[in-house]
């Protein structure tokens, strides 16, 4: 079994911060988006796991809530302010193709059914919702 990193986030900007509870990363990759998001100036406000979405288990057919990793709110460069739900997971859970096992596609079934109630979540509220794998938190490393 993988082993990943977990821990308390500790912020910097305590005034971008509105989550209700201290920030914990439950992965390498949640830390560094913890770290993009409390020092990068665009990003105007951020919370970690910040409500529950309810949503059917594909596999026992019962009721439960899907909590996201994050919600910003940003501008862009145009200073047109954003609000997004970002969700942040492995490719081999996000994508079809990179689904070799057949653990990774029932992770993958079950984050289907997460982030299609979340789609619907969003849209009601009139916010985005994305999901950030590897390879977007790190597709600028080594680039000049």
């Amino acid at each position: 079994m993988a082993k990943y990193a977990t821990g308390k986030f500790t912020v910097k900007n305590r005034n971008k911060y509105v989550g209700r509870r201290e920030p914990t990363y439950r992965s390498s990759w949640e830390f560094t988006f913890m770290l993009f998001c409390d020092n990068n100036p665009n990003i105007l406000q951020w919370a970690s796991e910040p409500f529950m979405i309810p949503y059917r288990n594909p596999f026992t057919g019962k009721r439960t809530v899907y909590v996201p990793d994050f919600m910003i709110v940003y501008v862009d460069r145009n200073q047109k302010q954003h609000a997004e739900v970002i969700e942040v997971k492995p490719t081999r859970e996000a994508r079809l193709e990179s689904a070799k096992s057949t653990r990774d596609k029932a992770s993958l079934a079950l984050n289907i059914a997460k982030w299609e109630a979340a789609h619907d979540w969003c849209r009601n509220q009139g916010i985005k919702f994305r999901v950030v794998t590897e390879q977007d938190l790190y597709a600028n490393v080594g680039r000049r």
